[in-house]
């Protein structure tokens, strides 16, 4: 009130002058340039304090650690860390250093906000959540403003509500805690840094409230060496993809407010979703429950839920729909993959459809029988076999390949690179930066030359299953594993 008062008298003021002839020009332009002053650093950094008080985030997080599904390894990291925040007087009594920052490292959408939540539950503390790209700005001095008001206002927010801790959340921490001089030209991102490492090395013991810096990022090797050491970041927790088993604890998380068909089954859908971070079970649930209300039904089957993979993995649905004569080879090729998946493992092809979703025109959704974490010579052929499969169905039935394959031979190569680097072809053990690239070639042809004609073989002796797939395929658009699978030995005993 006393600023809008001021600024109305100063107004007041210069009119009057203006008509009594005096150049008020200079007072303009002295008035101009300390506003501007004034919105680069106060007035900019006090609204990013808007932005982080608590009509925008949950200061007080109402998330559990039984919210999180598919982290345990990480679960169990991060709650030994946070033991010393909750038992904050025996901590200081046995005369520990308090844990200053924990650093989330993982994929996106594997739960590093969620665990951040619950640790802030876990430890009855405030919540702040921000992102590392709004603390840097063009201006000097900005960022480091923020990182000040950040921690005043964890503090205060903490003090406000009656809690003894605030964790402080920083998504994408990279951006403001990257390598120091990098930026030649520009060292604002320096002194942001900078200015956090201050505030971390502030804390201890003593204080009425204990802040937890929780920051997470998919590209730790960005980070700066200073931030990482004891002190500062004590503990680096993974946060990695779910396994079956983790995916399973999350799906049934999702679900468990969802009316499911008699018809679902989570341990198979968690089989189907190899691959899949938490994030993209949370929308293959949610597409299902959409697909489902769109059809008018009551509950969410399993053909919603099938739907919904490949929605999650392909995208939606194109309008565009290829010629016959395309269609055609799109079902051969499709088909030419899932038979040789099936070849070179058994039971692992999910569904093949050519229903045109995203950038691909059809596509084979296989998911492993087992998760792997190394993989043989042997293996790493077959998945390059799977790969050639389409091109040399095409090439069968109709004579000659098409475009459709770069994406496979590209696969197919990088694969082949694994080998070559991995020890697993004939060069034997190699030097991946002394190999020479004519050498490097040749291997790989040779590998690939190789495996296609053990394709060729299989897909020849598969013939009649080819054709008759096929055809069932441009009619029908998709065919679920299962009926494939079912097809592919009444095919074979009839022959």
């Amino acid at each position: 009130m006393i600023k809008e008062v001021a600024l109305g008298v100063l107004m007041a003021a210069l009119v009057f002058a203006a008509t009594q002839g005096y150049d008020i020009t200079p007072f303009i332009v002295l008035g101009g340039a300390a506003f501007l002053i004034y919105y680069m650093t106060e007035g900019r950094g006090r609204r990013f304090e808007m932005l982080g008080g608590s009509q925008d985030l949950d200061v007080v997080s109402n998330i559990t650690f039984a919210d999180v599904g598919g982290q345990e390894v990480a679960k169990r990291e991060l709650v030994e860390a946070l033991d010393f925040i909750r038992y904050r007087d025996k901590v200081k009594r046995m005369g520990i250093r308090p844990l200053k920052g924990i650093l989330l490292v993982g994929p996106p959408g594997t739960g590093k906000t969620l665990m951040a939540k619950a640790a802030a539950s876990y430890t009855d503390s405030v919540f702040l959540a921000t992102s590392g790209s709004q603390f840097v700005e063009m201006y000097a001095g900005v960022g480091a403003q923020r990182i000040r008001s950040l921690f005043a206002k964890a503090r205060s927010l903490a003090e406000k509500l009656g809690k003894q801790a605030a964790v402080i959340f920083i998504d994408e921490i990279e951006v403001l805690g990257g390598k120091r001089g990098k930026h030649s030209s520009h060292l604002e991102y320096d002194q942001t840094l900078n200015q956090l490492l201050v505030e971390m090395d502030g804390m201890n013991t003593d204080d009425k409230v204990s802040i937890l810096v929780v920051g997470a990022t998919n590209r730790p090797d960005l980070l700066d060496s200073a931030l990482l050491r004891p002190g500062r970041f004590d503990r680096v927790v993974r946060v990695d993809l779910p396994d079956r088993e983790g995916r399973l604890q999350i799906l049934k998380i999702h679900m468990r407010s969802k009316p499911l068909a008699d018809d679902v089954n989570l341990e198979e859908l968690a089989r189907d979703t190899f691959g899949f971070s938490g994030a993209h079970l949370e929308s293959l649930a949610n597409e299902a429950a959409i697909l489902a209300m769109r059809r008018n039904k009551d509950d969410i089957g399993r053909e919603e839920l099938q739907e919904s993979i490949d929605k999650v993995m392909m995208g939606e649905k194109l309008q565009r729909r290829p010629s016959e004569e395309e269609l055609r080879r799109i079902a051969y090729h499709e088909v030419g993959h899932a038979l040789v998946g099936e070849y070179v493992q058994p039971g692992s092809v999910m569904a093949v459809s050519i229903t045109s979703r995203g950038q691909a025109l059809g596509y084979t959704r296989q998911a492993p029988v087992d998760e792997r974490y190394l993989y043989t010579r042997e293996e790493i052929l077959g998945q390059i076999a799977i790969c050639l499969g389409g091109a040399v169905a095409e090439e069968i039935a109709l004579g000659s390949r098409s475009t459709g394959a770069m994406g496979d031979f590209e696969r197919a190569i990088e694969l082949a690179k694994q080998m070559v680097f991995g020890g697993l072809s004939h060069l034997g053990i190699v030097s991946k930066e002394d190999l020479p690239p004519r050498e490097l070639h040749e291997a790989v042809d040779r590998i690939l030359k190789e495996t296609e004609k053990s394709v060729l073989n299989c897909l020849n002796q598969e013939r009649r299953v080819l054709e008759h797939v096929a055809q069932l395929l441009i009619r029908e658009e998709r065919i679920d594993g299962t009926d494939f699978r079912k097809m592919l030995q009444e095919s074979r005993k009839s022959a």
